[in-house]
This record gives C-alpha cells, sequence and structure tokens, in this order.
C-alpha cells in the first residue's frame, strides 16, 4: 500500500455542467444549464420516492378507505401549492446586475426574507438531514432483519420464531456509512446516486405489485371506511396522527425544488418548464403512492403491517421479497449520503476557515492499495464523519421503532419547508400587503397547516414515548 501526502487546495468540480469564465479581477465556474422537463422529472421523482412509500398502507389503515386517500390528495395539493411559490423565489431582482438567481432553497429565504429567517430555515434545512440519516438506519436494519426472516421462514415454516436483533444490524449499516462517507463530495458520488435512483424505484414497484397479487388471490378488498379500529377513541385519534406524519414523509420534494430548477436551460423561462415539471412530478408520485398505500391496505384490511415489506404479509416469493429488501438497502446506502454531504461539506468548511494552518484538517494522504484505485484520505474528514455516523446510529438504536420515528420526521420539518417560508417569501417578493385578500387566505392556509402537523408531530412523539417506555 502506497501513501501520498498533499494539501488540501480548494479546486472546482470536475463537473462537465460546469464552464470557466474568466475577467480580469476574478476567475470562477458558471453554470451551464441544460436541463429539460424530463431531466427535471427524473431529479423530483428520484429525490421523492423513497423509504417513506414503505409507510403509506400503514398510514392508509389508520385513517380508512375515504380518508386515506383524500389525505394524500391533500397533501399532494398542499406540495404542488408550495413548489409554484416556490418558482417565483428562483430569481430575485438586483438594480444594479438584473435578477440574481436563487439555485438553493436557503439562498432564497436569506434574500427574500432577510438573514433571521435563513437562520431559522438553516435549522429546519439541518434538522431534515440529521432526521433522515436516522429513519434510513432504522429502516436499513429493519429490511437486513426481513431477509434474515424471510430465508427462515421459508426453510422453516411460516409458523416457525425467527427472532432477529435489530441493533447489530443497525451497527452493521453505520460502519458501511462509515466507509462511503469517506467519499470526499457529491462530484465523486454520481454513480451511487443513480445506483440509489433506479434501487427506489425497484423497490417500490415491487411493494406494489405484490400488494396487488395478494388482493387477486384473497378474491376481495380489505379494509374499511373508518379504517383499523383501535382499543380507545383516544387511542384512535393518537394513531392517525401518526398516520398524517407518515405521509407528510412522503412529500417533502420542495427542499430540493430550487435546485433542480437551476439545471434548466432557458427559454423558455425556467419558471415556466417548472410548473409543467411540478405537475407532472405530483401527479406521478401522487399515483404511486395511491397505489403502494391502496394496494397493500386492499391486501390486508386490519392486519396491514407498518412496513409494507417488512411486516411480513408478503411470505412468497421469499426470493422476491429479498431482492426488494436487498434494493432498500441499497437505495438508503446512496440515499444517507445525498442528505448527509451537505452537512459534511458545511463542517469541513467552517474547519478549514477556522484551522487555516493545520495539517489534520488540510492535509489529504493517497492511499494506493495494491498500486490501483487511489484513494484520498483525510484524517479530520474521517474523525468527523465517523463520528457524526456513530451519533445517527447510537440514536437509532435507543428509537427503533419505524412508524414512529418516520412519523416524527415528517411532522418536524414539513410546516417550515413547505409551507411558511414558501409563502411568506412569495408574499414578500410580490410586495402584497397583509390586508389583501390573497395574504389573508395564505395566512389561513398557513395556520390551518400548522394546526394539522402539530397535531401530527404531538401523536408521533407520543407514539415514539410509547414504544420506548411502555
Amino acid at each position: 500500500m502506497g501513501l501520498d501526502e498533499e494539501s488540501d487546495s480548494q479546486m472546482p468540480f470536475l463537473d462537465p455542467n460546469y464552464v470557466s469564465s474568466s475577467s480580469s479581477q476574478s476567475s470562477k465556474l458558471v453554470l451551464k444549464r441544460t436541463g429539460n422537463e424530463w431531466t427535471g422529472l427524473a431529479h423530483i421523482i428520484t429525490a421523492v420516492i423513497g423509504s417513506g412509500v414503505l409507510s403509506l398502507a400503514w398510514s392508509m389503515a389508520q385513517l380508512g378507505w375515504i380518508a386515506g386517500p383524500l389525505t394524500m390528495l391533500v397533501f399532494a395539493c398542499v406540495s404542488l401549492t408550495s413548489v409554484f411559490l416556490l418558482c417565483n423565489c428562483y430569481k430575485s431582482p438586483d438594480p444594479e446586475t438584473g435578477p440574481d438567481r436563487n439555485g438553493c432553497y436557503l439562498d432564497a429565504v436569506q434574500k427574500i426574507l432577510g438573514k433571521r429567517n435563513a437562520w431559522f430555515c438553516g435549522i429546519a434545512v439541518r434538522i431534515n438531514f440529521i432526521k433522515l440519516a436516522i429513519v434510513y438506519t432504522i429502516t436499513s436494519a429493519s429490511s437486513i432483519q426481513a431477509i434474515q426472516k424471510s430465508n427462515c421462514y421459508h426453510d422453516q415454516g411460516h409458523k416457525a420464531t425467527c427472532g432477529y436483533d435489530s441493533t447489530r444490524y443497525m451497527v452493521i449499516f453505520g460502519l458501511i456509512q462509515v466507509i462511503v462517507s469517506q467519499i470526499p463530495d457529491f462530484p465523486n458520488m454520481k454513480w451511487l446516486s443513480i445506483v440509489a435512483a433506479v434501487m427506489s424505484f425497484t423497490y417500490s414497484i415491487i411493494g406494489s405489485a405484490l400488494g396487488l397479487a395478494k388482493v387477486i388471490e384473497n378474491g376481495e378488498i380489505k379494509g374499511s371506511i373508518t379504517g383499523l379500529p383501535s382499543s380507545t377513541a383516544a387511542e384512535k385519534v393518537w394513531l392517525v396522527a401518526q398516520a398524517l406524519g407518515n405521509i407528510a414523509f412522503a412529500f417533502p420534494f420542495s427542499l430540493v425544488f430550487l435546485e433542480v430548477q437551476d439545471t434548466l436551460k432557458a427559454p423558455p423561462p425556467e419558471k415556466i418548464t417548472m410548473k409543467k415539471v411540478s405537475v407532472m412530478a405530483s401527479s406521478v408520485t401522487t399515483f404511486f403512492y395511491l397505489c403502494c398505500g391502496g394496494f397493500g391496505y386492499a391486501a390486508f384490511g386490519n392486519s396491514t403491517p407498518g412496513n409494507l415489506l417488512t411486516g411480513f404479509g408478503f411470505y412468497e416469493p421469499y426470493w422476491l421479497v429479498d431482492f426488494a429488501n436487498a434494493c432498500v438497502i441499497l437505495h438508503l446506502v446512496g440515499g444517507y449520503q445525498v442528505f448527509s454531504q451537505p452537512i459534511f461539506a458545511e463542517v469541513e468548511r467552517w474547519f478549514t476557515r477556522k484551522f487555516p494552518d493545520s495539517q489534520f484538517v488540510h492535509k489529504n494522504h493517497t492511499l494506493k492499495p495494491l498500486s490501483i484505485l487511489p484513494f484520498r484520505l483525510n484524517f479530520m474528514r474521517l474523525f468527523f464523519r465517523t463520528t457524526y455516523v456513530a451519533i445517527m446510529t447510537g440514536v437509532a438504536v435507543l428509537f427503533p421503532y419505524f412508524n414512529q420515528v418516520v412519523g416524527v420526521s415528517g411532522a418536524i420539518t414539513f410546516w417550515p419547508v413547505v409551507v411558511y417560508f414558501p409563502v411568506e417569501m412569495y408574499l414578500t417578493q410580490k410586495r402584497i400587503e397583509s390586508w389583501k385578500s390573497k395574504a389573508i387566505a395564505f395566512r389561513v392556509f398557513t395556520m390551518v397547516c400548522l394546526v394539522v402537523i402539530l397535531y401530527a408531530f404531538v401523536g408521533s412523539i407520543r407514539g415514539v414515548i410509547v414504544a420506548r417506555f411502555g
């Protein structure tokens, strides 16, 4: 193994989407935007369809055949309203230089609403990234556990006692993330994102197909209008709250919306293209969610599992269940990195500025195992990212409750990211006075969404506490 040392200079990303633009005073990178409706649609669907789809059948079971689909449609409409508002926030007027592009959500909040709102938004965005790391650790462990159980049931029968501790699988997933986290930055992990996107489509389609096959096998559509019965009315109220949190978790694409819009070419204006993309993406994902949730509930009724692929409503064909769960694991390995890399980059930039002369922070070591596949190792990156993964894994081990944690995760950032900031940016940028009917309507919309999300958040927190402490 060879070991070479090099300084950690801030080299520009070697990405074909960037071209160099130099002037007499400076040289910088200018984004070459080549995206269109179809690339935008692919980006959004890839970002949206994920592990949240696995809990939708359980959510449908809590709400029933009327409230379940209706709730999904309402959340889809809220998300679509949000992104229509964000379309107008992509460019901020500048009297000196003309319209200024807001290439990410946080930039738009800071330029339109100011630093104080950007500070609160930054907290919400970071919480969003952290919560996904915890949820992905729990979900991946459940899928590894499900593969073990599936093989056990196949060999010993469906009534066999096949128990496996999920903690060890969370630790295994954490160790995998420690290794994968050493990928320096986004341009070096495109292949991982592509694999993750393919896997998310694959296991979602398999889950829907298995549900449909089960309905055909049963010869009936199970479930009821009122949903799963509970021991008390109060318990039903709390389960509905968790279901709302789980559905909210599945509709958070506002956070990546401006990044996607920033990839689009013009003409036509990016705003026009993005509105078309938003309608298509919302239609596709909502249809997909209704299929996954609907087929799962129709197949199992009151016995609908919390996670469609790990709750063992499906035993056979066991190899297909195994394959679907393997796809979940591969998707979450990549998804974990997609949502953790922004935190890694932010913290490491802070260390770089804070300790400009530190060899521990700046020096890279090139590892050449067997003189092939050279790999850059930075000790500060190794220490920080390993610590971060260890903390996320530890939290997941303490609270390994899929539906409850997904409910908390969905509720905790949905309102500020999807509702509050898009509405406030739109009203500010359009200079709509508070007493105008449009402003009043939007504020009522904001408050109604807040009440619903607070209900979902409190119910999901209660669910976590009950599951953890009894």
